[in-house]
């Protein structure tokens, strides 16, 4: 397979309401960076009453913004995608401003193998408080405005994270699930690269044909690109049991002989997703861990017949 389709094409027009189809449109947020590339798409679904999914960060500005895009409809619900600060600080101000409802995602929470792990960066960037009004479980509907919005349970980049198909539109809000611009981090404790596979599994056997993601603009293609993003994350596992077979049995030193056209200061957050990786292959039963699936922890391949 061909490497990855990325499209880094994107004019955020933060602030703004960019109409996307009739039924659909975003207003970015203002907070470009290394993780949000240009910025938090906030997606409003309706016309004379709406939908907003994913507020973003807690950003005063943007949040004019919204209301400015919203221009005194009426808001049945505010949606959450995952309680990453980018996402979701911000649905408590909004709710304050309009009088809808926040449903969505849960609470953060860890993954269920990194219950005990210590708090990392990635991890500390999570909205710890957040309390929704409704949580949603999965195949869950609302409808706005004549428009189907269909909860779809994608947990992996965080355990609690969520998706939003419009089905009847051929259109899928993935969150931070399936981005254009880049892979998406799976880091642990709050996140699972074995959840992240079977949630891209999910998403293959679905139907939609549009992808908008949280950041940056739309997917080209999604069938092949998620079937890229498989083979990108298979390709990872691989270089991490090549490294067992050497002999290497931590962490650290997988990332030093796999990242090595890696910046060292980004070694960190590699190693988190080298061990969200081994983490994955504990659970297809190829490698044995010495006790919790931690950063110190030892690795070894299982012993075949």
């Amino acid at each position: 397979m061909s490497k990855m389709d990325f499209n880094r094409e994107f004019d955020a027009q933060h602030g703004k309401l960019v109409a996307i189809t009739d039924e659909l449109a975003r207003v970015t947020c203002n907070n470009p960076g290394a993780l949000t590339f240009a910025g938090t798409n906030t997606f409003i679904v309706g016309k004379n009453e709406v939908v907003v999914i994913d507020p973003g960060p807690m950003d005063l500005e943007h949040l004019d913004a919204l209301m400015a895009a919203i221009d005194g409809r009426p808001v049945k619900a505010i949606l959450v995608s995952h309680t990453h600060v980018d996402h979701s600080p911000l649905a408590g101000p909004l709710k304050e401003k309009t009088g809808a409802p926040v449903m969505g995602c849960g609470p953060h929470r860890r993954a269920v193998s990194f219950e005990d792990m210590d708090e990392t960066p990635m991890d500390a960037s999570s909205q710890k408080d957040f309390a929704p009004d409704e949580e949603l479980e999965d195949g869950a509907k609302i409808s706005v405005d004549g428009v189907v919005i269909e909860v779809v349970a994608t947990p992996g980049h965080t355990e609690n994270h969520l998706s939003f198909a419009l089905p009847d539109h051929g259109v899928m809000l993935p969150g931070d699930h399936v981005m254009a611009w880049s892979t998406t981090i799976v880091a642990p404790p709050d996140g699972s690269m074995n959840a992240y596979m079977k949630s891209l599994d999910k998403l293959m056997a679905r139907g939609e044909t549009r992808y908008f993601p949280s950041h940056g603009g739309e997917v080209n293609n999604p069938k092949v690109f998620l079937a890229q993003l498989k083979q990108h994350r298979q390709m990872r596992s691989d270089a991490i049991m090549e490294r067992l077979r050497a002999g290497d049995d931590d962490v650290m030193t997988m990332v030093k002989a796999i990242y090595t056209d890696v910046d060292p200061k980004l070694h960190g957050a590699a190693a988190l997703n080298v061990l969200a990786q081994l983490d994955d292959l504990i659970a297809q039963g190829v490698v044995l861990c010495n006790g919790k699936v931690t950063l110190s922890a030892k690795f070894t391949l299982r012993e075949t017949a």
